[in-house]
């Protein structure tokens, strides 16, 4: 196994922008740390159901994969334009709850996310499965990948927070640009 090539891909896929770590900074810049903590721990949690799920099922989904991403494609586009209007609306000047901080959230973003769907399916069957095949080495592979994940959702969770004065400064501008970004993300799936 290239250890070094499945740290590579792990790191380069959890930590770029994506719509869960755009809806994190967002949730730290409009709703606070904590906040943001609760939805990340939704969306980590789904991100080790998605990983374990991929290795049980890995062998079955193989000849479904194409179905399954047309849906997940269909299905996650319209929930990062629902996510993108709902980052948009946030009036600054009400105090409002915020509906796209919380643990359910978080969950649902990481369960619908295209980016998220392929990389679990691909990560496990590529760099642990052919070299180690027993329950518990695969446990151990979705264990480090769910790890490395939650580091990437706290990198963006600690990026907000030391930003958040520049980001509350220029707050209308900033939910624009993370709404554009989750569009951005919605095309993209289709790229």
């Amino acid at each position: 196994m290239n250890i070094t090539s499945f740290v590579f891909y792990c790191f380069i896929v959890t930590f770029t922008p994506g719509p869960t770590n755009i809806v994190i900074l967002s949730t730290v810049h409009n709703s606070g740390t904590k906040k943001a903590m609760e939805y990340t721990y939704g969306a980590t949690i789904a991100f080790a159901c998605l990983l374990a799920i991929s290795s049980v099922l890995n062998t079955i989904l193989a000849t479904l994969i194409p179905k399954i991403l047309m849906v997940m494609q269909v299905v996650g586009s319209f929930y990062m334009l629902y996510l993108a209007y709902q980052v948009y609306k946030m009036d600054s000047s009400k105090p409002t709850v915020n509906q796209t901080g919380t643990f359910m959230s978080g969950f649902l973003t990481q369960f619908l996310n295209p980016k998220v769907v392929l990389f679990t399916i691909t990560v496990i069957p590529t760099y642990i499965m052919p070299y180690y095949v027993s329950v518990s080495a695969v446990t151990v592979g979705v264990i480090v990948v769910t790890v490395i994940g939650f580091l990437a959702f706290i990198t963006w969770v600690l990026f907000g927070a030391i930003f958040k004065n520049f980001l509350q400064k220029h707050k209308k501008i900033v939910n624009v640009l993370m709404a554009l970004f989750l569009v951005y993300a919605a095309i993209m799936v289709w790229v």
